[in-house]
């Protein structure tokens, strides 16, 4: 899961500890976490139970730039938006500041969506529409009902599928135990992904602060009903932020945290298919990454142009970045680590019906111009295979101030300053 930013020295510990946790080796349930037993009644922590909410709900379109956002964390929720809750703090001050913005790091970007979502991920469906998902609920630190899933056609307009997995009703009896977050009870999905992998729908999630979970959709349909394909059931191991990946062979891979291991699924993806593989990689020259994984939390992995790239989010240079080395072979070893979308976070990356790659993205820094709210931005790839914002974006992403040739970001073109560039 990714730390809110102002806690992020207690939060630092923990991600640090779940994300080196890794998946158990064998087709037999871990450990259980340690949990304690579920209350009667799932107990209100930061805001009153009366207005608390454990989904996001349909969300609605953006008003103006879309800046604000939530900044969730077990102190609570800071909010800058027109609809706050009682127990919310309002002190926004100078957080989502944009200053990636005037640094040229990243265009002028504005949420695809008003909505409270972190860990935002976006595919290209087999149906030809597109769907997103990631960690709803006023505040994953306390509590969230499990995994939302929004539809559309255009990355523009998004429908609301509502609760396709719900903890009390789908949820086995390791996800329905209650656990022990920052010394409070907590029962939590964090970052849940959708896949379409072998002609279906699967969900990749976590239970904070540790265990991990595959889901199919018993339909074939990305709204389920979904089921584990574990043999036996249970969890996928510890961890936080699981993730699959289908490579051109149809092989399919698990990986999580920071990437440090990958694991190859069996064919029936019942379990893994033998011991994980760890990654190797060479850290930057100049010292600026110096984790034993390629990523803090948040793991990617995808394939493009022949080369395979793992990441996932990195706290640097003071943003909660997305991160990626590159490889030839899937189990590495990977090379050329590099900030490749600054303030992107643990999200993913995607094609659109044109085949344009795009990083997911979500805002969950200071130098971000919001928080917590699904965005995305078009990427490109250069001669050695390196990933930067594309120079130029499509309107419906920028901020209307940048849109219809406006700022150089604009598809529309315009004269003034160039898009700086990333050093790697």
């Amino acid at each position: 899961m990714k730390p809110a930013y102002p806690w992020l020295p207690s939060i630092f510990a923990v991600a640090c500890l779940t994300a080196s946790a890794q998946p158990a080796p064998s087709n037999t349930t871990a450990p259980a976490v340690s949990a304690t037993a579920a209350p009667a009644v799932a107990p209100p922590f930061t805001s009153p139970a009366a207005v608390y909410s454990g989904i996001s709900g349909p969300g609605q379109p953006v008003v103006g730039d879309g800046r604000g956002g939530w900044v969730s964390g077990p102190g609570g929720v800071t909010y800058s938006g027109p609809s706050p809750k009682p127990g919310w703090h309002l002190n926004w001050g100078t957080r989502a500041n944009g200053s990636a913005i005037a640094a040229g790091l990243i265009p002028p970007l504005r949420p695809l969506w008003d909505l409270h979502l972190r860990d935002t991920i976006i595919i290209l469906g087999g149906d030809g529409k597109y769907y997103m998902t990631g960690s709803t609920g006023d505040n994953i630190w306390d509590r969230n009902d499990g995994i939302e899933l929004y539809r559309s056609d255009d990355l523009k307009k998004w429908d609301n599928l509502g609760l396709v997995w719900s903890v009390d009703k789908d949820g086995p009896a390791w996800v329905k135990q209650w656990r022990t977050l920052h010394n409070r009870p907590a029962r939590d999905v964090w970052a849940p992904e959708i896949h379409y992998i072998k002609g279906n729908y699967y969900l990749a999630y976590c239970m904070a602060p540790g265990g991990t979970g595959i889901l199919v959709s018993k339909s074939g349909k990305p709204e389920g009903p979904y089921a584990s394909p574990l043999k036996p059931d249970g969890r996928m191991g510890g961890g936080i932020d699981a993730t699959l990946f289908q490579d051109t062979d149809g092989s399919v891979y698990f990986t999580n945290g920071g990437g440090g291991t990958i694991y190859k699924m069996k064919a029936d993806m019942s379990g893994f298919d033998g011991p994980g593989h760890p990654v190797k990689f060479d850290p930057p020259p100049d010292g600026s990454w110096t984790r034993g994984s390629i990523a803090q939390e948040g793991a990617s992995l995808f394939k493009a142009n022949g080369k395979y790239y793992l990441g996932g989010a990195a706290f640097y240079k003071g943003r909660y970045s997305s991160v990626v080395a590159i490889a030839d072979n899937i189990y590495g070893p990977y090379h050329h680590w590099h900030e490749a979308v600054p303030c992107g976070g643990g999200t993913n990356y995607f094609q659109d019906k044109d085949g344009n790659w795009w990083c997911a993205y979500f805002g969950n820094d200071d130098q971000s111009p919001f928080r917590e709210k699904p965005a995305a931005v078009r990427i490109e790839f250069d001669q050695d295979g390196l990933i930067h914002i594309a120079k130029k974006q499509p309107d419906f992403v920028l901020q209307e101030s940048a849109r219809h040739g406006q700022s150089s970001w604009s598809e529309g073109g315009a004269a003034g300053p160039q898009p700086a560039a990333v050093p790697h």
